[in-house]
């Protein structure tokens, strides 16, 4: 019984100190809580991004994204070879446009037009 009360007043002790934090952090909107095995819980508090001091935009999530977004000369012949056309090579590569020629599955030649936009769009 003695170990029931003394657990209960921690955690309603835990409780009602922690109501100041959680109001200052709703204001915020950065509260992060840690439930791990090492060390146990963790409440951290985080600043709010000050733009002129530091990057407020997370650019690292695009950093596997390649160089450019837009449609370059090999993601366009990858593209033609996962529709099926055969001895892709590239015609003629323009600002907007990269055509590309190959054969199809009959021996057919077949000329594509992909736009230089992301995913590279077919045109045709």
């Amino acid at each position: 019984m003695r170990k029931l009360l003394i657990n209960s007043s921690l955690a309603l002790a835990m409780g009602l100190t922690g109501l100041p934090l959680l109001s200052y952090a709703a204001s915020a909107q950065d509260l992060e809580l840690n439930l791990g095995d090492n060390g146990g819980p963790k409440l951290r508090m985080r600043e709010a991004c000050d733009p002129n001091v530091q990057d407020c935009y997370a650019r690292d999530r695009y950093m596997d994204r390649g160089e450019g977004r837009g449609c370059t000369e090999d993601r366009a012949l990858d593209k033609a070879e996962r529709m099926g056309i055969r001895h892709v090579r590239i015609e003629d590569a323009g600002r907007r446009t990269i055509d590309v020629r190959g054969r199809d599955r009959d021996g057919e030649r077949v000329m594509l037009t992909f736009a230089r936009a992301p995913g590279c769009p077919l045109l045709n």
